[in-house]
């Protein structure tokens, strides 16, 4: 697994994307490919590969990924209808870029995840 990858470059502002939020511990950017309405990735800014690699150091990071995915869905306008929340872990769940991140998906799905 690469040490670097797209989103670390998208943390850092290398790479152009709609930056809904960052702070030191996260950032939550609109997926360039979505698959509902509402469609934004929140991920730590550490690079942290799949959930197989947390560990009781990342717990903070981890909360805090939740607490910021509800927060945009307020603001997105999606928390009152309901939305979803997705981690996928490594290949056969679909994960496509080691750097774990949660999509945060409201409004019916355009196509699956």
């Amino acid at each position: 697994m690469s040490v670097e990858t797209i989103f670390s470059k998208i943390i850092r502002h290398e790479i152009a994307a709609d930056i809904l939020y960052q702070d030191k511990l996260v950032t939550a950017f609109r997926d360039i490919s979505p698959c509902a309405p509402t469609h934004v990735l929140i991920v730590p800014n550490v690079l942290i590969p799949t959930l197989n690699d947390i560990s009781s150091r990342h717990e903070s990071i981890l909360g805090h990924m939740i607490l910021i995915a509800a927060k945009i869905a307020k603001d997105e306008g999606v928390s009152a209808d309901g939305y979803r929340l997705v981690i996928n872990c490594n290949k056969n769940a679909g994960q496509e870029i080691y750097h774990l991140h949660v999509h945060l998906l409201g409004g019916l799905l355009l196509r699956p995840i």
